[in-house]
């Protein structure tokens, strides 16, 4: 109920350190900061070729400030892979403004998704054929430029 930004950073290392590439990343809420703030400090960076950024959690928001402390300061410096984020009007746990910046700062590009809530099983979306076509292109133009 309280995850630690090490533990989770640390993990995703240990991950990638048993891949040999390319790889895609697809994360939600959490894990988008997660992947922001891996990129900052991994030597693994070189292996992600693309990442899908779905629906970050403002970890930096003050209803849940006290939950996510660790996960404070958010990362806000580019990635060094391309990206898309996507956001939403009516997310709970992140404001569309605050969406923007994020995208902005990580020089992902960004896709508002209209009011689908934290785009997830209670966004109706069923198994989201959009979301799984935004990677495909994602992995397609990689595959293509490689």
């Amino acid at each position: 109920m309280r995850p630690l930004r090490g533990d989770w950073l640390a993990r995703l290392d240990d991950v990638m350190s048993d891949l040999s590439g390319p790889v895609f990343l697809v994360a939600h809420s959490l894990g988008c900061i997660q992947v922001a703030a891996w990129a900052q400090i991994s030597a693994q960076c070189h292996k992600v070729k693309a990442a899908l950024l779905v629906a970050p959690g403002d970890v930096e928001a003050s209803p849940v400030q006290d939950v996510f402390s660790s996960w404070r300061p958010i990362a806000l410096t580019a990635l060094p892979f391309k990206s898309i984020l996507i956001g939403s009007e009516n997310d709970p746990y992140c404001t569309l403004a605050r969406a923007e910046q994020f995208a902005l700062a990580w020089g992902s590009e960004f896709l508002n998704l209209g009011e689908c809530g934290h785009v997830n099983a209670e966004s109706n979306l069923g198994d989201w054929p959009e979301g799984r076509a935004l990677l495909n292109e994602l992995m397609k133009e990689k595959r293509h430029g490689d």
